[in-house]
């Protein structure tokens, strides 16, 4: 009996290690699902990104729901995916991230909205391999120009690093993304893609898992 005991325990660990990380997988994949349709909803909008900007544009950063809440002392967190376009000019598999951030002054309240953002050049997306970044810190960040084939803004010039787009309840948001933290989702690149090293996937396009192919078609649609 005992020795029945011994070999069914580490069985049932192994069925249970299996199962958690079938469980975890499957959140990497909701995240790619919902990004996928954050950009499609983007797509369908009467005035999104405009196509000048999405010319020129190397890496993009898809965060659903992301959490804007305070009350005097501000807050923001949500995760989600980035790509960069590769040597070939395909976009990459994507790469999990998170973003976190606060702000003061005068606010209260909860608002949860989907949120893009448009880098011009990938090796500010690609360094990110090895450390974090902050909006409006190391890297320069504005509120992204709408129009799709007008480039009329408050930044005509398109002089920032990152512009930023988020939408609440099918319309266009303001958002304040200074001082926000971009970092690794390290714990979601080891679940999908089965290794710490994710970021890898940044030189890579070929992936054929269909959640991956969906949202690469998604960013070549803006």
């Amino acid at each position: 009996m005992k020795t029945l005991k011994y070999f069914c325990w580490p069985a049932l660990m192994a069925v249970f290690m299996v199962f958690a990380s079938a469980t975890d997988a499957g959140k990497e994949t909701k995240r790619l699902e919902k990004s996928t349709q954050v950009l499609k909803d983007f797509a369908e909008m009467k005035e999104s990104i405009p196509s000048e900007l999405l010319k020129i544009a190397e890496g993009i950063i898809v965060v659903p729901n992301l959490i804007n809440a305070g009350l005097g002392i501000g807050g923001k967190h949500g995760k989600g995916v980035a790509v960069v376009k590769t040597a070939s000019g395909a976009w990459s598999n994507p790469v999990f991230v998170a973003i976190t951030g606060g702000s003061l002054g005068l606010q209260a309240g909860v608002q949860s909205v989907d949120l893009v953002l448009v880098f011009k050049h990938k090796s500010t997306l690609t360094k990110i391999t090895n450390s974090d970044f902050t909006l409006g810190g190391d890297i320069s960040v504005a509120a992204g120009p709408v129009g799709r084939s007008s480039t009329a803004s408050t930044n005509v010039n398109l002089e920032a690093e990152v512009y930023s787009y988020s939408r609440s309840k099918g319309l266009f948001a303001g958002i304040t993304l200074s001082g926000s933290n971009i970092s690794l989702d390290k714990t979601a690149n080891s679940s999908f893609y089965g290794s710490s090293a994710g970021s890898s996937q940044f030189s890579k396009s070929t992936s054929t898992n269909a959640n991956i192919v969906a949202l690469r078609s998604a960013v070549s649609a803006l």
